[in-house]
């Protein structure tokens, strides 16, 4: 790394420009990897924590997609912005609540992740969390953060919504619509074509979920 350093101050402009570039793709590159001490050594050489590579992810991102939780947090501890989103717009809030990252999603929520930016499809972290059965994700979601329970995505869909409509009905998304309903969700939310999570379930024959909704509602 001191070499590195040497090199650059000897050289002109242009080959500075190369050699710090060559700095934040290997950064990228050893966060992928979960390489931590690589990163650290690179962070101390001067690389830029927030550089982007082609994607658009960060160090962060990149450690957050292959679930190197050591690595994300380091790169938080060392300074990262979590909050970048690459060109999928994932972020580490939204791709670790997406994915089930409990680890890492409480290191975003601990490092203040804006829990209001949103996904591709316009959706919350709460909203995949929902509709894939993370119930843990889910619930640290709702007791953690402030995360709009009732927001709506480019679908016409909350997250009471996905849970059922591309639930199964079995336990977890049972447990997930008593969390929603527990912690404000809506029931008489629609979709798009005016239908309920209510008739949604109904028409699904989840009867677990029709009485969890009507017992919300007495």
């Amino acid at each position: 790394m001191l070499l590195i350093l040497f090199l650059s101050a000897c050289q002109p402009n242009s080959e500075k420009h190369e050699v710090k570039k060559n700095m934040d793709r290997q950064l990228i590159e050893s966060a992928e990897q979960g390489n931590t001490e690589q990163v650290r050594q690179l962070l101390q050489s001067g690389a830029n924590i927030d550089a982007t590579d082609e994607q658009g992810r960060t160090a962060v991102m990149a450690a957050t997609y292959r679930n190197h939780v050591d690595t994300v947090d380091a790169l938080i501890q060392a300074g990262a912005d979590i909050n970048i989103r690459d060109h999928q717009l994932n972020n580490v809030f939204l791709y670790a609540g997406a994915e089930g990252m409990l680890d890492i999603l409480r290191l975003a929520i601990d490092a203040d992740a804006d829990v209001t930016l949103t996904n591709r499809f316009g959706g919350t972290a709460l909203i995949p969390a929902s509709d894939r059965g993370h119930v843990e994700i889910v619930q640290e979601l709702l007791t953690r953060t402030d995360v709009d329970v009732n927001h709506i995505n480019n679908l016409n869909w909350t997250a009471l919504l996905e849970a059922v409509i591309l639930g199964d009905g079995s336990e977890n998304y049972q447990r997930i619509v008593k969390l929603l309903l527990d912690h404000g969700a809506d029931p008489e939310l629609p979709d798009g074509n005016g239908v309920t999570p209510l008739q949604h379930a109904r028409e699904r024959g989840y009867q677990e979920i029709e009485r969890i909704f009507m017992e919300a509602a007495n």
